[in-house]
């Protein structure tokens, strides 16, 4: 089951609207992602827990990810506490990836913070072999991402690096689209909301124009680390960034 990116996202959206290019640019080299949703997002004003299920398992297949799940947790009150501290130990250690994505440190929704704390700290917990988690009744190896990243949502924080994105960001806008019962929509059926408006996304492309822009492409995602990135080999630095 190991892969090489397992992001995270309290709600079905959360990643395609954060880190979907990263993403889709990592599957298009090779790489085997995996996506873990915290909650059903069943607090939504629009939409219902099942019908996320099924945008989620949509937008899964446009970005070409190798799994992904939904740990059940409650939408607008699950607690960081030590059972979902272990809940999320567990699909760490199920996946082995060498880099965790997940929701920005602070933002406009108070379940993105709190879950950015519960992942991260939950991915240095999974590293001590002392805690004990068990997967079909098999104890699991102990196993620490080297690095956890957090995207950038609503609020503006500044990244540590940008990602370039500008030959998936197409793609990018088709996973978010599959949730059609929370963006892009004029359907009046159910309240309008924040992001339902068709103009929320052109926010969503002036974000990563913007981001672009700072690294001379078209379009970029923004991460933020809390650990200090090396380099050992300017020549390949400089490969990667011209």
């Amino acid at each position: 089951m190991k892969v090489d990116i397992l992001a995270f996202g309290v709600h079905p959206d959360d990643v395609e609207l954060g880190c979907a290019g990263t993403l889709i640019a990592s599957v298009a080299a090779g790489k085997k992602v995996a996506v873990v949703d915290l909650t059903r997002g069943e607090l939504g004003t629009r939409g219902t827990a099942e019908t996320r299920k099924i945008e989620a398992a949509n937008a899964a297949k446009v970005m070409g990810l190798y799994a992904r799940e939904n740990l059940g947790m409650a939408d607008g009150f699950f607690e960081y506490n030590e059972d979902n501290i272990h809940k999320v130990i567990e699909v760490i250690r199920k996946y082995q990836p060498e880099i965790v994505l997940c929701n920005a440190p602070e933002d406009r929704h108070p379940d993105h913070g709190r879950s950015s704390k519960l992942v991260s700290d939950a991915a240095f917990l999974s590293g001590l072999r002392k805690i004990i988690t068990t997967a079909a009744g098999v104890a699991q190896e102990a196993w620490r991402p080297k690095f956890v990243f957090h995207y950038i949502q609503d609020r503006y924080l500044k990244p540590d690096f940008v990602f370039d994105i500008s030959a998936y960001h197409d793609q990018k806008i088709a996973a978010v689209l599959c949730y059609t019962t929370q963006f892009n929509t004029t359907d009046t059926s159910e309240p309008e909301t924040y992001i339902s408006n068709p103009d929320f996304l052109d926010t969503i492309k002036s974000r990563a124009l913007l981001l672009g822009k700072r690294i001379g492409v078209k379009y970029a995602e923004g991460y933020i680390s809390t650990k200090m990135l090396g380099i050992t080999d300017f020549d390949a630095f400089i490969q990667e960034t011209t």
